[in-house]
């Protein structure tokens, strides 16, 4: 078999396990947990291959632990596929989700950016809170795809080595506070539609969880960010401003003029900003109008709308290069996370069988303080310890939610996503498994813990803010 047969033989067992999810969510067909199981199964033995390293280690744990489970307890065959494809929720997304970052990339609107960051961000402490915020806001409609896209707009000058680092922090922690709020997240998908939640309902709270994650990530940094703009200071004062009949001739060279220039590059690109705005309030105005899960809403509207805003901007040929590109680029980048989350979604499904969700509130009833406090530090603790070790936080927030009962720990479902939500956010910047964590190695070319390690304090502090916040919902 030849490479790109395997390639469409891959692709096109992952776009069918796609449309058997969304045929059985419209259809409560109960058969079809047969095929949709057989078809993760599948998956799995296809892309196992190409894995490499901790996520081929921990695929085949997960699927040789959750069989052993599974053999011991006797369970029949339909809780087997039952399990298999308890995160076909997430492969769905991952098929369809990222349409919705191809008009961002639209040439006129990459170019706005660029200008944008040259003229706006001049101190070090603007540059450090617009990185984050334009990580953050990109990363909730491009996911990883956004780390790039925000790298490259920050380097179009050159960059201290300190500075740098400071910056590969604002891109890292601009993500994990993505994470917390995007209906285009795996995490989202996964926790709404575990506990049946809208993601309407959920909002009001992670949008106050993204601004403190704002805010601790930068008093963590304040006092380098603050030693950077003042040495930034004093070099400008020793050097000097242009002068004005200077700075004239170079503009006249150019062949502009100061005052419109600076006019264009003043503001953050005007259609992009209402895309964006139309692309939220797209999904929570379907969420209201229609009766369908909202992994099944994020898919329609990522069909629909990026299409139709090129249609309207005239750039058809931007998106079918987009198109193009997300399935023969984006989606094969994606396999390692397909295969992981599907091993992790059967794992999951053989430790629920065990009971596991009725031994943590019986465990932690022993402990001398209200079982909602401790099984919320008990949470948050878990997840970041287990991500710092290399675990990824797909695992423990799969187990808990597919497991844990709120009402057994005293805790409401909208308590519990947010809990889950938060702790996965504030542990992706600290993990060496995360995708962004990865791709950030590259483009600094440093190791995972070199990036991981300065967010240490960062997660610790906002492990405590989590904390806090939650005892006010």
């Amino acid at each position: 078999m030849t490479v790109g047969t395997k390639a469409v033989i891959d692709r096109a067992v992952i776009f069918a396990l796609a449309a058997v999810f969304i045929f059985q969510q419209l259809t409560h067909f109960e058969p079809l947990v047969y095929v949709l199981g057989g078809l993760s199964f599948l998956a799995v033995l296809l892309l196992l291959p190409k894995l490499k390293g901790v996520a081929l280690w921990l695929t085949l744990f997960f699927m040789t632990g959750g069989m052993a489970l599974m053999l011991v307890q006797h369970q029949a065959a339909a809780y087997w596929f039952k399990a298999a494809s308890m995160n076909a929720t997430l492969v769905t997304l991952f098929v369809f989700a990222p349409l919705f970052g191809i008009p961002v990339r639209l040439p006129d609107y990459v170019a706005a950016l660029k200008r944008f960051y040259e003229t706006r961000m001049r101190s070090h402490t603007a540059l450090f809170i617009g990185t984050q915020l334009m990580t953050h806001i990109m990363g909730g409609f491009i996911n990883v795809g956004s780390i790039p896209v925000v790298y490259h707009l920050v380097f179009v000058k050159p960059r201290s080595g300190r500075l740098s680092g400071l910056l590969a922090n604002a891109l890292n922690r601009g993500f994990g506070g993505a994470i917390c709020w995007s209906p285009y997240f795996a995490a989202m998908a996964l926790v709404t539609s575990a506990l049946r939640l809208n993601w309407s309902a959920l909002l009001p709270y992670l949008i106050g969880l993204s601004l403190i994650s704002l805010l601790v990530s930068v008093v963590v940094d304040f006092k380098r960010l603050r030693a950077k703009d003042e040495v930034s200071e004093l070099v400008a004062a020793e050097a000097g401003e242009w002068s004005k009949e200077a700075t004239e001739v170079v503009e006249s060279q150019n062949g502009q003029s100061s005052e419109k220039d600076n006019g264009r590059r003043a503001f953050f690109p005007i259609g992009l900003g209402i895309y964006l705005l139309l692309a939220t309030a797209a999904i929570l105005l379907l969420e209201q109008l229609i009766d369908l899960p909202m992994v099944l809403i994020t898919c329609m509207a990522a069909v629909v709308f990026p299409l139709l805003w090129c249609l309207a901007k005239g750039a058809l040929p931007t998106f079918r290069q987009g198109l193009k590109n997300h399935l023969t680029v984006t989606l094969p980048a994606l396999q390692k996370e397909i295969t992981l989350f599907l091993a992790a979604g059967f794992f999951s499904g053989s430790i629920s069988a065990t009971g596991f969700g009725n031994v943590i509130p019986s465990l932690l009833g022993h402990i001398p303080l209200p079982i909602a406090l401790s099984f919320t530090i008990f949470t948050i603790v878990l997840i970041a310890s287990t991500s710092l070790i290399g675990l990824h936080p797909i695992v423990l927030v799969t187990i808990l939610v597919n497991s844990i009962d709120p009402a057994a720990v005293q805790i409401s479902p909208i308590y519990f996503a947010v809990l889950l939500l938060g702790s996965w956010g504030l542990s992706n910047p600290i993990s060496p498994a995360s995708a962004v964590n990865n791709l950030l190695a590259g483009l600094f070319n440093k190791s995972v813990f070199e990036l991981a390690r300065p967010n240490y304090i960062f997660a610790a502090i906002m492990g405590l803010a989590l904390l806090l916040y939650l005892m006010m919902i």
